[in-house]
């Protein structure tokens, strides 16, 4: 039999590229993508031009000054203690429950729905870390300040209402913050060399 030149058919390409951006399409429309979740986090307003420096600056009483080390080592004031201890030394900062003069000033505040409350409105948690600090242990750090909230924010919505603070209205989730203000500083992390 006699061999000739076959040519093989070409496959028609033009809608090639048709096809394929549908497809893309199809796969970007049906595909859930995971979205990365961070830490909830209000940064203090930037000072404004014509505004002094601070006259009255917050009192070191009303400073509770927390360092996670290099060597995950964690210090509350001058102490050094471990992470579970953090969320009943936080409340007992934030609430001052006894009036103690190193904790923070108490001041009446009117909160709707409590009526006039002593409220340690000028309380702030300093965090400060290492660069070398453990992200896992920074976290634990952030999760027991937050949760310390949480449970005093809890504490008084069960004595007020009888249920959580996440079941509460809008307007009573805020007079609760007004008692309970976050207020968590994070400083810039910074090279200590293991101190």
């Amino acid at each position: 039999m006699a061999k000739g030149n076959r040519k093989v058919p070409e496959i028609n390409s033009s809608s090639t590229a048709d096809i394929a951006f549908l497809l893309l399409i199809f796969f970007l429309i049906t595909t859930s993508m995971d979205t990365d979740r961070g830490l909830a986090r209000r940064l203090p307003p930037p000072p404004e031009k014509d505004q002094p420096e601070q006259a009255d600056k917050i009192r070191e009483r009303n400073v509770l000054k927390v360092y996670l080390n290099r060597d995950d080592q964690l210090m509350c004031g001058p102490d050094y203690v471990n992470v579970e201890q953090l969320k009943d030394i936080a409340k007992e900062f934030i609430a001052n429950p006894y009036n103690d003069e190193t904790k923070p000033a108490k001041e009446p505040v009117d909160v709707p729905f409590f009526g006039t409350v002593q409220v340690t409105k000028n309380h702030v948690i300093s965090l400060r870390c290492d660069r070398s600090t453990s992200y896992k242990n920074y976290i634990a750090v952030q999760n027991e300040l937050v949760a310390a909230y949480n449970e005093l924010r809890n504490e008084i919505s069960q004595e007020k209402w009888g249920k959580n603070y996440a079941a509460l209205t809008e307007d009573q989730q805020e007079a609760v913050r007004t008692i309970y203000p976050q207020k968590i500083s994070e400083a810039e992390p910074k090279n200590s060399g293991g101190k």
